[in-house]
């Protein structure tokens, strides 16, 4: 990925800061280690974090590598995957960016992410097959549109084969299950 020095690194840190204290909800939310209160709070969380994406996006648009940096970037990334109870605005962050990316600015596999994420809030399969749900036996992909062709749509967005990247997150869910890690969640790059 290209590194950029952050325009704004006052938005950048707003932004890390938030989806770093997200990052652990959600990781506990995974592996259910939240109460009803908990799971509440970080629903409004979520809704907080994402209301000051929506001001960063009103006002500069995708915040980008130029604007925030790589990691405000994978930040603004997370809160706007994170932003479930808000659906239009979700989709509209997906929207955005999906324009940085075509300018260059932000990661097109971040943004196959946020797609598949939002065609699930809408009901459709995903097309890029990087959503999963708790199963029975561990982690199982949401439904996917036209299974059939999903490693080439993988491919063209730099994403490895979808059975490797299953069993790649079967295998770091078991290892931080054994060293207690709490910082992983089901909707990492996979």
């Amino acid at each position: 990925m290209i590194t950029h020095n952050a325009r704004r690194p006052d938005i950048a840190q707003e932004l890390i800061v938030r989806a770093a204290r997200a990052n652990e909800h959600w990781s506990r939310l995974v592996r259910g280690q939240l109460s009803d209160t908990e799971i509440g709070g970080g629903r409004r969380a979520d809704f907080a974090n994402a209301e000051v994406l929506r001001h960063i996006t009103d006002a500069h648009g995708w915040p980008g590598w130029a604007l925030v940096g790589e990691a405000g970037a994978s930040a603004a990334w997370r809160i706007a995957l994170r932003a479930d109870n808000q659906p239009r605005y979700q989709r509209h962050a997906e929207r955005l960016l999906y324009r940085a990316v075509l300018l260059g600015e932000a990661s097109v596999r971040q943004w196959a992410h946020l797609h598949d994420r939002c065609d699930l809030q809408r009901g459709a399969a995903q097309v890029y097959g990087t959503q999963y749900r708790n199963g029975l036996s561990g982690p199982e992909r949401e439904p996917v549109w036209n299974s059939g062709v999903l490693d080439s749509r993988r491919a063209e967005v730099g994403l490895s084969p979808a059975a490797t990247a299953l069993e790649n997150l079967r295998r770091r869910l078991a290892a931080d299950s054994e060293v207690g890690d709490s910082t992983l969640e089901l909707v990492g790059m996979a």
